[in-house]
């Protein structure tokens, strides 16, 4: 790995280096992701037919293209029964962790005769997009349906791509039965996103499209994103490591390498007080790619994004964690909490060399959905509050009304908008 003394200038060579990642750099797939979405906006379940004849190369019709019942059994049947146990501990984690983030509608009663609230309701309809072919992620199923079912949503949609004989992984259909999906459709890409958000024969429209996919899938949420809601626009994958000398460089080049082998795009960064650490850790990361199956790939990411920057105090590497805003940070100091305490923007915290990132990506309980791409800075996890909508209640009485009244007529006024005025002032008329 690339070690590099952290300065002003290096930090803003990388963050420019990171952001080509991001999927908002892509306009040479938006004109193709645009046609698909016209397409089955247009021809609907014809449309979702033919792409997924064309890129799947599965025979998909309205007879076939919903997961029946009898498939999911089948496909506990092919689960390995140790997995299957796994997936349900894990779903109690989740579980847990998401039924804390519940709130209630509150109202606020005063004597004088106003009541002012807010009311929680759940959305009607989720969709949640799975990726399929290579990439199979069941704990992706759980980490998007789980906190949409404890927040009350009515049903949620599933879509996922099929293989070329129209099968679905059996892993992600017990993982949505598990779950709680309520159907589950053989569809991806661009244009499952396309009928989620507008609806075919087959397909209902949602209030919302979450999950994750490849830059069509990305491109088509971010192109839906007004017609429906979305969780965001996911980049690629991101850990950085804080660690002084104190941390251990086999544990460190590990949580490196397993972010490393997402993708090519993937970012792997150690921030480090110690010279010392940073050539051991480039060394561990070395050891440990030679020997594992998806070298190449992580060869190319560290290439291409991988960095480890040794910083002067623990403040400059503090400072410039905050300013990368990673989906993942590790914390892995003498005094890690204290550290925790500093850090501004990050999607999920790490604490301690006994926390590593894969722990989240599948079994502790919070939620593997994260802010990429810097985002971070303003985004937060995927969580229940994504499946919920706030309205506000006002209720005033006439004498609450017109302690008041003069003042709402004033500010109406103030801003030429005499309706606004005049709908206050008509209530006291003589």
């Amino acid at each position: 790995m690339k070690i590099l003394r952290l300065t002003p200038g290096t930090q803003a060579d990388i963050l420019e280096n990171l952001l080509k990642r991001s999927p908002n750099s892509y306009e040479t797939y938006e004109k193709r992701v645009s046609e698909i979405i016209a397409d089955v906006r247009e021809k609907r379940d014809e449309a979702v037919f033919a792409y997924t004849k064309k890129f799947d190369g599965a025979d998909i019709h309205a007879g076939n293209i919903r997961v029946t019942e009898e498939e999911i059994a089948e496909a506990y049947e092919k689960v390995d029964q140790k997995l299957l146990r796994v997936m349900r501990s894990a779903l109690v984690n989740i579980r847990s962790y998401h039924e804390k983030q519940r709130s209630n509608s509150w109202f606020d009663t005063k004597e004088t005769g106003i009541i002012l609230g807010q009311k929680i309701t759940p959305l009607e309809r989720a969709g949640v997009y799975v990726p399929g072919g290579r990439a199979v992620y069941p704990s992706s199923v759980l980490m998007n349906v789980i906190p949409a079912k404890v927040a009350g949503v009515d049903e949620i949609i599933m879509t996922t791509p099929p293989d070329r004989d129209g099968k679905i992984c059996a892993s992600t259909l017990v993982a949505a039965k598990e779950a709680g999906v309520d159907a589950i459709y053989r569809a991806g890409g661009a244009q499952a996103v396309a009928a989620l958000a507008f609806g075919t024969e087959s397909i209902p429209k949602v209030d919302k499209i979450v999950g994750p996919g490849n830059i069509y899938v990305a491109l088509a949420k971010k192109a839906v994103f007004g017609h429906v809601s979305i969780d965001s626009i996911a980049g690629p994958s991101e850990v950085l490591v804080l660690a002084d000398e104190t941390a251990n460089p086999r544990f460190v080049a590990a949580d490196l390498l397993s972010q490393a082998e997402h993708d090519e795009m993937a970012s792997a960064i150690l921030i480090t007080t110690s010279e010392a650490l940073a050539e051991k850790v480039s060394e561990e990361a070395a050891r440990f790619t030679a020997s594992l199956s998806r070298r190449e790939i992580i060869e190319k990411s560290l290439e291409n994004y991988g960095y480890i920057l040794v910083a002067d105090t623990m403040d400059d590497a503090i400072a410039a964690a905050n300013g990368i805003a990673s989906e993942h940070l590790e914390i892995v100091t003498e005094n890690p909490f204290e550290v925790m305490t500093k850090i501004r923007n990050a999607g999920a915290i790490f604490i301690g060399e006994y926390s590593g990132e894969p722990l989240g990506d599948y079994f502790a309980g919070p939620n593997h959905v994260l802010p990429t791409n810097g985002t971070a800075k303003f985004f937060s996890p995927l969580g229940v509050d994504d499946f919920i909508k706030k309205s506000s209640v006002i209720s005033y009485s006439r004498e609450a009304l017109k302690a008041v009244y003069p003042d709402i007529v004033q500010f109406a006024e103030c801003e030429q908008l005499t309706a606004h005025a005049n709908s206050i002032r008509v209530r006291f008329e003589d």
